[in-house]
């Protein structure tokens, strides 16, 4: 016994130095950006990369400063999006994946079959963008950066595969008592599945936070940009300007290019890293459970 206590303390210490040394890895490259970013730019492009810079400026971001209210703005386009985006996501996804999870549903097969195929073949960017701005009139709308992105068939098989491992007689239990199956859904179903719907909220949270694709399709319009397309475009600005095809005159500035493009990178990631520390816990268990029980 005691040679059994002691191995699973060796372990542990083990595991625990491992998961230090990885977690120390992992945030190297963050706070090598972070330093980038208050990094002057003639030394950067002089020195490299460094964690111990020579010499320190704030002129990135006095450069993303001038540019405050339209990040602003994108900012409240992102959390726009992202939230009413993820609600959305969420109802159709779950609405879509209880009804296949039942096996007393005689149209199961089909929709898994239908919905799967969506998978492997798809319209292609210039049907799909017809169809959005042409046939739904979308374009330069807040809701071309929503209903295109609003389903995802990896996240309802994730649903389905965990909405199948709850137990039929739960629900048999349910419709003895006179329940229809909205009420099985919304009382026996979604509580149970709390951990799996945070997994799939965050997985669609990330991905409207980091689009920029859908922007980039259908809105011309600056005060619709989200901010991932917004920031894209300061990159896109500065890359141009260091390259020597926009005259850095032309802007008033001497761009820090390098730099800039570092406190993009805080900028964007910033929200994220606050909020995923929060959510880990409901997203690691919901992934392991939905892809292993059935």
């Amino acid at each position: 016994m005691k040679t059994r206590l002691g191995g699973e303390r060796s372990f542990r210490r083990f595991a625990l130095i491992t998961l230090g040394i990885m977690t120390i890895l992992s945030l190297l490259p963050v706070i090598l950006i972070v330093i980038a970013s208050f990094t002057d730019e003639n030394s950067l492009i002089a020195n490299g990369y460094s964690y111990f810079p020579a010499k320190w400026s704030l002129d990135a971001y006095f450069y993303m400063v001038k540019q405050v209210k339209l990040i602003t703005r994108a900012y409240g386009i992102s959390f726009f999006v992202t939230i009413t985006g993820t609600l959305l996501s969420v109802l159709f996804t779950t609405t879509l994946a209880y009804p296949m999870s039942r096996k007393d549903f005689k149209f199961s097969k089909i929709l898994t079959f239908l919905v799967f195929f969506t998978m492997l073949f798809n319209g292609g960017v210039v049907p799909s963008y017809m169809m959005w701005s042409q046939f739904f009139h979308l374009k330069n709308t807040i809701w071309a950066l929503i209903l295109p992105s609003v389903f995802s068939v990896w996240n309802m098989f994730l649903l389905r595969t965990y909405f199948s491992a709850i137990s039929p007689s739960l629900y048999e239990a349910a419709i003895l008592d006179g329940a229809n199956y909205f009420q099985i859904f919304w009382r026996i179903t979604v509580p149970l599945s709390k951990t799996t719907l945070l997994t799939v909220g965050m997985m669609y949270a990330l991905a409207f936070w980091n689009d920029w694709w859908n922007a980039l399709m259908f809105i011309n319009s600056k005060d619709l940009f989200p901010l991932q397309y917004y920031l894209y475009n300061i990159l896109s600005n500065v890359n141009a300007v260091s390259s020597g095809r926009i005259p850095a005159g032309a802007s008033g500035i001497q761009l820090p290019a390098e730099t800039v493009k570092m406190a993009v990178t805080m900028i964007t990631i910033g929200p994220i890293i606050f909020l995923y520390p929060f959510v880990q816990k409901y997203f690691v268990n919901g992934i392991m459970t939905g892809a292993v029980k059935e």
